[in-house]
């Protein structure tokens, strides 16, 4: 996942229009805690624990296809139809398999919310302190975001809300310097022709212990109103110690992740729920040996999921 991040002074007008964020005890003033499925932390502890098994997951490795053929096997089950793109892309001047993974529910239901992570690791481990060209685990930099969406399937299986879900599980998302190569070939080529939603979100490393989620700028200029949305439930939800209404840094900072080529090429507006310091920085385990098994954290993960859960069996729409 992420690579570089890009600081701006600028106040992004589509969230702030010169407004003051709001404080966490106001956002959720006067609405009603949702009744939701309650996530299970150790169920998508296991299934992180499961993909750290197989190795790291880098294109064109055994461990790529071992993990995919369990993803399509565990979703089929689930899912009303389970689509998958095979597909060569480049990513650093490579020709690399690449294996995208769609769980829909409800297809014929025209309002749709996309939710997506990638379930890739990179190749090395390029901001280690001693191994950087060796490869890791990425059980929260991809294994994170795939357990969560994994277990919100579970829950669809048994109960689906009255509209469209898309599940994207992206790969070749952070082979090198060339990034989300499966997500901008799933932008311009999606499973379904004209393929549309409402609205997505992007769930990018969040299973670390200590992790807090800010407003990401990207985020805030193409989906403000749907991420402040997940916000308030997850505030309502008792989670406001993860979720800040604050900014990052000195300003808005700007994260080229999956949900900017969603942003970009397909024109759905998504916002990423992606963990950083305060200073906008990226977790201190990202991109190297550390990101393993470790660092995850049940409360972490429930703090994430429920609030999903919250949301989709709630008012989506309500933003």
């Amino acid at each position: 996942m992420r690579k570089y991040i890009l600081w701006a002074a600028l106040v992004l007008t589509a969230c702030n229009s010169g407004n003051k964020q709001p404080a966490a005890t106001d956002a959720a003033e006067n609405k009603p805690v949702v009744a939701a499925p309650v996530f299970s932390a150790d169920s998508a502890y296991a299934s992180i624990e499961k993909q750290v098994a197989f190795g790291p997951r880098i294109p064109g490795t055994k461990a790529q296809t071992a993990c995919a053929t369990w993803l399509i096997s565990s979703l089929r089950p689930l899912a009303d139809t389970v689509y998958v793109q095979r597909v060569n892309v480049n990513a650093d001047g490579k020709n690399l398999p690449c294996i995208n993974i769609i769980a829909s529910f409800n297809p014929s239901e025209k309002r749709r919310i996309l939710l997506l992570t990638h379930w890739d690791t990179r190749p090395v481990a390029d901001k280690d302190a001693f191994d950087k060209k060796k490869p890791f685990d990425g059980a929260d930099d991809g294994g994170s975001g795939t357990a969560v969406l994994l277990e919100v399937a579970r829950h669809l299986k048994a109960k689906k809300p009255g509209y469209g879900i898309d599940i994207l599980f992206t790969d070749v998302e952070d082979y090198g310097e060339d990034y989300c190569m499966g997500t901008q070939y799933w932008a311009r080529t999606p499973h379904v022709p004209g393929y549309t939603a409402s609205y997505g979100i992007l769930l990018d490393m969040v299973g670390a212990r200590n992790a807090r989620f800010y407003m990401e700028g990207t985020s805030q200029q193409y989906a403000a109103a749907q991420m402040k949305l997940f916000w308030e439930v997850a505030h309502q939800s008792g989670f406001s110690e993860y979720f800040r209404y604050e900014t990052p840094g000195n300003g808005p900072s700007y994260i080229e992740d999956d949900h900017t080529y969603v942003n970009n090429i397909l024109k759905v507006p998504t916002f990423d729920i992606i963990a950083t310091r305060p200073s906008g920085e990226l977790m201190e385990h990202h991109h190297t040996t550390n990101d393993n098994i470790a660092v995850i954290d049940r409360q972490t993960l429930t703090a994430v999921g429920q609030p999903l859960l919250g949301l989709l069996y709630g008012e989506p729409f309500k933003y």
